[in-house]
């Protein structure tokens, strides 16, 4: 199998030697991509060829940056017109037989002489209309594509979008931060299109189930979308840094606090990857850290650029740019998670009253969090990386006390039989006062809380679970259990 693969046009209207620099990347790419397969890599100014046995390459190659389109294409050699008409006669006369066809041409090279890509159109379609049912230039049934370059000519019917951009790499490097959300995935996913080569930074404040949520995204943004370059994952414990920051200043300004160190964080990643730019997945307006003002006052703790590709989206925009790259299910079971709420945040801080808060905080505990990190060669990552054992349980145990996480009203919408209502947030200081010669099992939405908070209660000496799945799985379980009937599950809770 031949495969054709064009570049985007941006790196065609490159100088010459910034052009070879891009392809030269792009080919290192491209074979990455291709790693482990049996293939072969050709290229001349203006296309790349690849011939393998191995029908994977045509869903890999779509999504390398800097492909604009592919192409599997039947090639045969000699450049005059006859030649060119007989060879698409014979490739297409069946495909064609009883339909609405239309012929589509390109022409190049020094080697091709004396017929324009229009007589090709013309005498193809000629030869091609016998068989079919008529010419149709607006809506053909089957395009037959001829490309004749340097005495060659390739014949094919479909062409295959890549994503376009840059090849990765030939921007330099950045440090996204990464909450495993939508808005961070989708923003770090337009950064890699522009040539940006990535490393992320996750700021922990969700324990190991929202680390694990994280991984995942990752793992498609790495093992996908990531061909010629080797991200890493820096994930900071900040549980910490939000004890100090929750017990020194004002909640008005937690969030905005929050990303500062964030940022400080990044920073001190971003020196020791040699990376040119912090990455975020802000949105003006989008909560109340993100307003114009805020993300001024944020943005003056950062010396490196500070980039935000989604500044100006909309969430529907981003949550189908989700869908459209792969990270949507899984980001849609990570969800933002922060465990700092005010009831009151400031939406239009002074930079005054934001460092003056600042000074409360020792910025030595940041240094010593950054120090201790860990980190995670995403493409080499195993799911090992993502289990979580014996916290998980798909079974309510005998005498086990049900504690539901989510908000009163849901709870009033269904509950599971007998379980408890406990606010989240009042349960991550309290737990330890709950009776510890009892079994617990947490749920919650989606299974995040609920995970966080076994997990500190294990830490502690308590025998608690949390539910796999959160509410759906916990619901279709009291379903299976003849706890509950089926007619009195409300269809609403299964979409909070």
């Amino acid at each position: 199998m031949l495969i054709l693969i064009r570049f985007s046009g941006e790196i065609s209207t490159k100088a010459k030697r910034t052009r070879l620099r891009f392809l030269d990347r792009l080919a290192r790419n491209i074979a990455d991509a291709l790693e482990g397969l049996s293939f072969e890599l050709k290229r001349d100014w203006s296309r790349f060829f690849v011939e393998t046995s191995s029908p994977a390459a045509l869903e890999v190659l779509p999504r390398v940056f800097g492909i604009q389109s592919i192409s599997a294409v039947e090639r045969y050699p000699g450049g005059q017109l006859p030649e060119i008409v007989r060879a698409g006669q014979k490739l297409f006369q069946e495909r064609v037989q009883g339909r609405r066809f239309a012929v589509r041409a390109r022409r190049t090279g020094a080697k091709t002489q004396g017929f324009s890509a229009q007589e090709i159109e013309r005498q193809l379609g000629a030869a091609l209309l016998p068989q079919a049912l008529k010419v149709d230039l607006e809506d053909p049934e089957v395009t037959v594509h001829v490309e004749v370059r340097d005495g060659q000519a390739y014949f094919f019917t479909e062409q295959v979008a890549g994503p376009g951009g840059l090849p990765l790499g030939v921007e330099g490097r950045a440090v996204v931060l990464i909450s495993g959300g939508f808005d961070s995935a989708v923003a770090a996913w337009l950064m890699l299109k522009r040539g940006v080569a990535l490393d992320y930074l996750f700021c922990n404040l969700g324990g190991v189930a929202h680390q694990q949520g994280v991984l995942h995204v990752l793992k498609i943004l790495s093992d996908q979308w990531s061909y010629g370059d080797r991200p890493r994952l820096h994930a900071i414990d900040f549980q910490p840094l939000m004890k100090e920051l929750q017990e020194r200043t004002q909640p008005r300004y937690w969030q905005i606090l929050l990303k500062r160190l964030m940022y400080r964080a990044a920073e001190q990643v971003a020196q020791e990857t040699h990376s040119l730019g912090i990455v975020t997945g802000e949105a003006i307006g989008q909560v109340s850290s993100q307003t114009l003002q805020n993300l001024h006052v944020i943005s003056q703790v950062a010396r490196l650029p500070v980039l935000r590709p989604l500044l100006g989206y909309n969430k529907e925009e981003i949550i189908a740019q989700a869908r459209r790259i792969g990270t949507y299910e899984l980001s849609a079971a990570v969800a933002e998670y922060c465990a700092i709420v005010a009831r009151h945040p400031a939406t239009r801080a002074s930079l005054k009253a934001v460092l003056a808060e600042e000074e409360r905080l020792d910025l030595g505990m940041l240094e010593q969090a950054v120090a201790h990190r860990s980190v995670f060669d995403l493409r080499t990552l195993k799911a090992q990386a993502f289990s979580s054992p014996g916290i998980e349980i798909e079974e309510i145990p005998q005498g086990a006390v049900v504690l539901d996480l989510r908000s009163p009203a849901s709870y009033r919408t269904w509950h599971y039989p007998g379980a408890l209502s406990l606010d989240f947030f009042k349960a991550l200081e309290d737990y330890r006062t709950l009776d510890r010669t009892r079994t617990y099992v947490l749920y919650c939405e989606l299974g995040l809380k609920s995970a966080h908070l076994a997990e500190l209660m294990r830490k502690a000496g308590y025998r608690a679970f949390h539910f796999k799945g959160g509410l759906k799985n916990l619901m279709r379980y009291a379903v299976e259990k003849d706890l509950v009937p089926p007619e009195l599950l409300p269809t609403s809770a299964l979409f909070e």
